[in-house]
């Protein structure tokens, strides 16, 4: 009983289990600043390319991330990263895609 009452001292805020998690921790930085640059991109239309590239790798490592998440405190902020990369993408793709005048 003693053990369960016991706190494990963190060493980051989305480990919640007491062990540490470096690769989730990439993982969800890295869909949280592709979902926050496919999402602004998106609302410019000449950035197209840009906003549909980065919402496609948001998705990817949005996707994988979750496959491989060990806690709710690293889930919520990467559904948030996945749905930034999300919108970003289908915008990107209804302004001209990922080769939209590049490759015709």
């Amino acid at each position: 009983m003693a053990q369960a009452m016991r706190r494990h001292s963190s060493n980051s805020l989305f480990e919640t289990d007491g062990k540490p998690h470096p690769l989730q921790d990439t993982l969800l930085a890295v869909t949280l600043v592709l979902g926050a640059i496919a999402f602004v991109s998106a609302m410019f239309h000449s950035l197209h390319l840009l906003s549909s590239w980065t919402g496609l790798v948001g998705i990817l490592t949005g996707a994988y991330g979750q496959f491989i998440s060990a806690t709710t405190r690293e889930r919520f902020p990467m559904i948030v990263g996945l749905g930034a990369s999300a919108v970003g993408f289908f915008l990107g793709m209804a302004h001209g895609g990922l080769f939209g005048g590049v490759l015709g």
